[in-house]
């Protein structure tokens, strides 16, 4: 598929549900009302249309959430999700708290890799960031993760100011150990909460400053495309690498690749953008797969350039952990 642009899309980020065991405070309040499960997207559904996508061109899956481990089912979903013809990867993002007992299962079912959330090392911090989240747990689930041949293994930390963006440095070094690709991304504005994001972005520029002021210089990688929107760096003799996510200082919307379908059966065309396609009502209707196809790829041509975060135009429909990121 290819939208007005010229872009190729082939990569699908599907939330399977808005649900989480944490309450992360750049992603949702501490207080909130998940959908009723009839609202979400059934497995069978979400199987239908990921068949309709792969037709279309899809070929690479990311599993997301909410956090997408507190799905019932979920291993056998993935092992029906590897077998769809056209799919070559799927792979998932979560916090990591369930990916003790779960990484073994999910490599068994055909996962291929894991994103964990790993915002900070000082278990405060963690707790205060998380709100109810043990620090320990997703240690262990990163164990079990490589443990399992997930890898490499991408920690993903949000940098908030106020909250974790002095703890870059820490886990900047853990890549000095360790062949991990630790990912820093600056914070996205949408939702309820947009205006304490607005107020905690840190910028891209300041993280690896802070980083090199510490750990001597960043060294850029060769090889990169624009579609993986991580910029890859290395520090001075380290195992793993570092990337930098600048959604919001240096929009890489150019390179984007990619669509998202919410765990309500949304095609949402841009992640910082409210435009959606409605897909789960008129499969529920009835529609066809050929019909299911033709909106999707539909849909896929009316994917925006990119965000308005520099015109300050902001997503409100939803806050993060209802689009998955």
């Amino acid at each position: 598929m290819y939208d007005s642009y010229g872009r190729h899309i082939h990569y699908l980020r599907l939330s399977l549900t808005d649900a989480c065991n944490l309450r992360c405070v750049y992603c949702m309040p501490e207080v909130m009302q998940f959908r009723p499960r009839k609202e979400l997207l059934q497995d069978d559904e979400i199987l239908f249309l990921l068949c309709a996508a792969a037709a279309e061109g899809v070929d690479k899956v990311r599993l997301t959430g909410g956090e997408p481990t507190v799905r019932a089912g979920l291993v056998n979903l993935v092992r029906q999700i590897v077998q769809i013809s056209g799919i070559r990867e799927v792979s998932i993002t979560t916090n990591g708290l369930l990916l003790s007992r779960l990484a073994q299962p999910l490599a068994d079912a055909g996962l291929r890799r894991v994103n964990v959330s790993l915002d900070t090392l000082d278990e405060a911090k963690f707790r205060r960031i998380t709100r109810w989240g043990t620090l320990g747990d997703v240690w262990a689930g990163i164990a079990a993760a490589e443990a399992a041949g997930l890898r490499p293994v991408k920690l993903n930390s949000v940098v908030t100011r106020g909250y974790n963006d002095k703890d870059v440095v820490d886990l900047a070094r853990l890549t000095l150990e360790h062949d991990w690709d630790v990912r820093f991304i600056e914070l996205m504005p949408l939702g309820s909460v947009s205006g304490f994001q607005e107020s905690a972005v840190v910028p891209s520029r300041e993280t690896m400053g802070r980083i090199e002021s510490v750990l001597g210089p960043l060294h850029e990688l060769p090889g990169y495309s624009g579609h993986d929107p991580a910029r890859p760096y290395r520090l001075e003799g380290a195992k793993g690498t570092l990337g930098f996510i600048s959604s919001v200082t240096e929009p890489f919307c150019a390179g984007c690749n990619r669509v998202r379908i919410t765990a309500d059966g949304k095609l949402r065309l841009c992640l910082l953008r409210d435009g959606e396609v409605d897909l789960l009502t008129p499969l529920r209707a009835g529609a066809s797969f050929t019909d299911l196809c033709t909106l999707i790829r539909n849909g896929v041509a009316q994917k925006p350039w990119g965000h308005g975060l520099a015109e300050h135009v902001i997503p409100v429909g939803r806050v993060m952990s209802q689009i998955g990121g």
